[in-house]
């Protein structure tokens, strides 16, 4: 059999034994809690600007920041990411009209 075909049946395996609450080599990533309000701050953005920057609904901003509802999935991952570096995803969001 090919490399590509043992190497997806592996990730498999990993992936049934993983569901099934088995020890696993397989590697996750939780993304970390976030406090949405400081890393809008750290942007020094309105609520109503980082919204629009980042695609999030205001009210649905507003809901983060008051702690009424958690970001959850790919807006936590995106969060935790404009924490990380946000001069840098703020340059990127800009510089992306001159592609």
């Amino acid at each position: 059999m090919s490399n590509a075909f043992n190497s997806i049946k592996q990730g498999l395996q990993e992936a049934i034994e993983y569901s099934k609450g088995g020890m696993s080599q397989a590697k996750t990533y939780v993304p970390e809690k976030i406090d949405v309000k400081n890393v809008r701050q750290k942007t020094k953005m309105t609520q109503e600007s980082f919204a629009a920057a980042f695609g999030i609904s205001l009210g649905t901003l507003r809901h983060w920041e008051r702690g009424d509802r958690t970001p959850r999935g790919p807006a936590l991952v995106l969060l935790n990411i404009i924490n990380k570096d946000p001069k840098t995803i703020l340059n990127l969001l800009r510089n992306v009209d001159a592609l």
